[in-house]
Formats: structure tokens, sequence, C-alpha cells
């Protein structure tokens, strides 16, 4: 399966075209190493990273998807392999107060 239809399928990406982009702009990782193709092939037991936008995702594949189907059905694909379910990126719980200048 091409991991751009995986994306999809798995509802990370609201869109085929959304993990398009994310692909061709290097952000997820197969295995280990930064995938750049879209059309990069994905079969069960491969490790995925996926840099959401709040937080960094990464899974490992346990089947791969018939179709787009529900949720629950989603996530009987895979499973999360980091602790505490996200790991949250640097600087995404640092906001400022509206008015207070930065130290």
């Amino acid at each position: 399966m091409r991991l751009d239809r995986l994306l999809y399928a798995l509802r990370f990406a609201r869109s085929r075209t959304l993990a398009q982009r994310w692909i061709a702009e290097g952000r997820i990782r197969r295995n280990g190493e930064r995938v750049l193709r879209q059309d990069q092939p994905v079969a069960a037991g491969d490790v995925l990273t996926l840099p959401l936008p709040r937080a960094v995702l990464v899974i490992k594949l346990l089947a791969l998807p018939a179709r787009r189907g529900p949720p629950a059905e989603a996530q009987a694909c895979y499973r999360q392999l980091d602790a505490g379910g996200t790991n949250r990126l640097a600087g995404g719980e640092t906001q400022r107060a509206k008015g207070k200048a930065l130290p």
C-alpha cells in the first residue's frame, strides 16, 4: 500500500492531498528514514514517525487497512509505541500571556 493512502485510511490526514504534501515536505519517517516519495510502499511491521500539529506520534503498523473506515477500525491497524501516547513538540506549550513581555 502507498504511504499517502495509508495516512488517509488511518485517519491521520483529512485528504490524500494533505498526506502527499506532508511526504513531499519530508515530515514522515518510515523505519527511521525520511520518506520523500508519496508512492513509498509500506507493510505490516513498519514503524512510522508522524509529526502531527501538536505532537509527534510513533506507531507500528499491525495490519494494512482495506478502506478508510470508522476510527475504531483504523485504530485496530496500528499500535502507538511512545510511552505517554504522544511526545510534545519543543515550544508547543510555551505561550506567553497576552500583554506580558518576554523575560
